[in-house]
């Protein structure tokens, strides 16, 4: 049974300057189609689905700066979203905004088996991570129970049935390149 989600605010028209804008810096990776909104309007959680206005699917540090940027400039929510499993409800559009797919961002950087350290995006999945680290001889502790995106988890600060042993997302996080509100990193 889906429970409704509480409105926070009164829920604003999308500005059409700011879809012309998204469509002019990314083209064909925005969309507004009922379908794809649909998709990233719901989670694991037992909330009603809220959908945002548009998804934006970005492919660089650089497209997440210039869709932040273009929503700071027009007063609109961003919601950062990896693979949708969350439980708690936060990639709901619950005052519409724009959604920003991280999916394109999936790729493992470096990995330093002698120092213990991966560099990843934060699209990437859990799988996918484990995947890439099974001939080094490490693996990345951190299971939530779903295959969340390392994007996802440190933003939750993730943790599972492996969290007495070797901690939390909070433990497991070296670093981070962040793109903060207003577009900047």
């Amino acid at each position: 049974m889906n429970h409704p989600v509480p409105p926070l605010a009164v829920r604003r028209t999308f500005p059409t300057a700011l879809l012309e804008a998204l469509k002019a810096a990314f083209g064909e990776r925005v969309s507004t189609t009922a379908a794809v909104r649909e998709h990233h309007g719901r989670d694991e959680s037992p909330f009603d689905p809220q959908l945002p206005d548009a998804v934006v699917f970005v492919t660089s540090t650089e497209d997440v700066q210039t869709a932040v940027r273009l929503c700071a400039e027009h007063n609109v929510p961003v919601i950062p979203y990896g693979n949708g499993s969350s439980l708690e409800g936060h990639l709901l559009a619950v005052q519409g905004g724009v959604s920003i797919d991280m999916s394109g961002l999936n790729q493992v950087l470096s990995i330093d088996a002698e120092d213990l350290t991966v560099t990843v995006q934060p699209g990437i999945s859990r799988k996918q991570l484990n995947e890439a680290l099974k001939d080094t001889g490490l693996f990345f502790p951190i299971d939530p129970g779903a295959d969340a995106s390392i994007g996802g988890m440190s933003a939750t600060r993730a943790s599972g049935t492996n969290a007495v042993r070797y901690g939390t997302m909070r433990e497991n996080v070296l670093g981070l390149t962040v793109v903060l509100a207003d577009g900047r990193v």
